[in-house]
């Protein structure tokens, strides 16, 4: 058994995986429910976990804590929407002693900004600073339709609490063929014009839908960007922010434009992040299926010499890449899980 010294050098050690990445981002959810069901990422009629299986708010606390320890640098909470987990500020409210201390140098969301007429205030005052927004379009009838249950004015509202709050804002937009490509120099403009990044993403193979078929939803991004070439002067910009967006700017607007490209050009070689479930399961690649128990070891120990040992275990798997594929020989999904029950 190794010595007390040897375990606390060991759960304060950087986790640097075998491609000599330094994880620095992890990514968590708090839930995979969300009151929206966007026909990209959910089927309309989702069953959804009980809730015994998710990680208490104070295991939360603890697993990124024990991250934070280990050099996390960045953390983003996520779903489903993490903003309909209830009690969700009071895991916000005792992460932010992290920021205090300046061990965290982020902690941040991702969100579809229903509830944010309500936190967004208070997410500021925990030391929030930066937030995700997902807005796929403009219109309020093809929204409802994208989302079959969310309220295009409920996140217009929400957009301007975030705002009004001090936030600052970077919309993302999934860029599906035939459904929204019209819109996305409406879409950089909307955003530019509130000093908003915005950020186009290619359609991902996560998960079984029973609405249209992801081929038939999936756009390149370098047809998304010739689009928008042909109404703005794009240059590439050395601007990021830690995730794998790469961003160009607009002359006419001055704003930034980013692109995620996990299938026409995977981010993998510079890959810093995690993701973990709210059940407490690590995967430590997004497009691959392996992955890593640390409810178990939470929960069964007082102590987080096993968490570590575990997380240790588990980066030390963490693949070089995803294989993902979109194409009519590749039928399904590139892993089964939806984004939602992995994290956004």
């Amino acid at each position: 058994m190794p010595a007390p010294v040897e375990r606390a050098a060991a759960a304060s050690s950087p986790l640097i995986d075998p491609y000599g990445r330094a994880i620095s981002y992890v990514r968590v959810s708090v839930t995979d429910r969300c009151d929206f069901r966007c026909v990209y990422c959910m089927a309309e009629h989702m069953t959804f976990l009980p809730r015994r299986d998710l990680l208490t708010l104070e295991e939360l606390d603890r697993l990124c804590s024990a991250f934070v320890a280990r050099g996390t640098k960045r953390l983003r909470i996520t779903g489903g929407e993490p903003l309909v987990r209830h009690d969700v500020m009071r895991l916000f409210r005792s992460l932010s002693r992290h920021l205090v201390s300046g061990a965290l140098e982020e902690l941040t969301l991702t969100t579809n900004g229903s509830q944010l007429v309500r936190f967004a205030r208070e997410l500021a005052d925990c030391g929030v600073r930066r937030i995700n927004i997902s807005l796929d379009t403009l219109d309020p009838d093809r929204f409802r339709a994208l989302t079959r249950t969310g309220s295009h004015a409920e996140v217009m509202a929400g957009i301007d609490a975030a705002l009004d709050a001090g936030l600052k804002v970077k919309l993302n937009a999934v860029a599906l063929k035939g459904v929204n490509e019209d819109e996305f120099e409406a879409l950089v403009r909307f955003a530019h014009a509130r000093s908003m990044d915005m950020t186009f993403i290619e359609v991902m193979p996560l998960g079984e839908l029973d609405g249209p078929d992801r081929l038939d939803q999936y756009l390149p991004m370098q047809a998304v960007r010739a689009r928008l070439a042909q109404s703005f002067s794009l240059s590439d910009s050395a601007y990021r922010t830690g995730g794998p967006a790469r961003y160009v700017t607009a002359a006419e607007t001055g704003g930034r434009i980013g692109f995620i490209t996990p299938l026409t050009h995977n981010f993998c070689e510079s890959c810093n992040r995690v993701r973990v479930t709210c059940t407490g399961v690590l995967y430590m690649c997004l497009g691959q299926e392996d992955a890593a128990d640390l409810r178990e070891p939470l929960r069964a120990n007082p102590g987080d010499g096993p968490l570590h040992a575990a997380i240790t275990a588990a980066i030390a798997r963490k693949p070089k890449g995803h294989d993902f594929v979109i194409d009519r020989a590749t039928q399904n999904p590139a892993v089964s899980r939806h984004m939602s029950m992995t994290g956004g």
